[in-house]
């Protein structure tokens, strides 16, 4: 099985190719220019080095979301452009469900944490339980008191990762009364290579989508349509 992944959610640009168990090439950037800028580039040059005929690939997995709503758009325009002109299903995989995936096989509670603004983080919570992957909290928008409750309560080691640490850092320390820490640099961010590796068992698991079905996932309404919404009730 051989897949394309791509992760614009946040402020990296990643994309990769995986085959069954092996990594073929991962590209990834966190860098001060737009995912329409790095993404398309970045994918041409996975292609060129590794001489790669996308016709060979099996399935699209790309970051569904949540993160930022421009580069969740970039991210799914990419991943539905390639999957209708390659005729390609698309696999959806939860941004926050792969960011928890970098840490495979950690024995702590995982807890990813995406700067979503307005004091909330985009966030969930994680285990490796039983040589599986298991989601304790599935992903949502809260506030880091919130989070902070929900991983006090269960009373167990927990690590941290993702743009919203550096952020909420401080907070963190005051707030969290269990053990923790932080994941290190080659971990604590998105990469496309976690989304295809989860994006494998998805796969298996018979998870896929049409290029045309495929939408992102945002958790919350964007500035505009906030904005939108109090001029009505206005």
């Amino acid at each position: 099985m051989k897949i394309l992944a791509l992760d614009s959610s946040g402020l990296v640009a990643s994309a990769a190719i995986a085959e069954d168990d092996t990594l073929l090439a991962e590209y990834t950037v966190n860098h001060k220019k737009t995912h329409s800028q790095t993404l398309l580039p970045m994918l041409d040059e996975i292609v060129r080095m590794i001489e790669l005929d996308l016709n060979t690939i099996d399935a699209i997995a790309v970051a569904g979301g949540p993160g930022s709503f421009t580069g969740l758009r970039i991210g799914a325009a990419t991943a539905k452009g390639l999957g209708l002109a390659l005729d390609k299903p698309l696999v959806n995989v939860p941004t926050v469900d792969g960011l928890a995936y970098n840490l495979y096989g950690s024995d702590r509670i995982i807890c990813p944490m995406m700067d979503a603004r307005r004091n909330q983080v985009y966030t969930g919570i994680y285990t490796f339980a039983g040589g599986g992957f298991q989601v304790i909290v599935p992903q949502m928008a809260v506030s880091v008191e919130d989070i902070a409750g929900r991983l006090n309560a269960l009373g167990r080691e927990v690590i941290f990762l993702g743009d919203g640490v550096p952020v909420y850092r401080e907070m963190l320390k005051e707030l969290i009364t269990v053990p923790y820490q932080f994941a290190p640099a080659h971990l604590n961010r998105q990469r496309a290579s976690a989304i295809a590796a989860l994006a494998m068992e998805y796969v298996r698991a018979g998870k896929l989508e049409t290029a045309e079905e495929h939408r992102p996932e945002y958790l919350r309404m964007s500035q505009a349509e906030r904005e939108r919404a109090a001029r009505q009730q206005a």
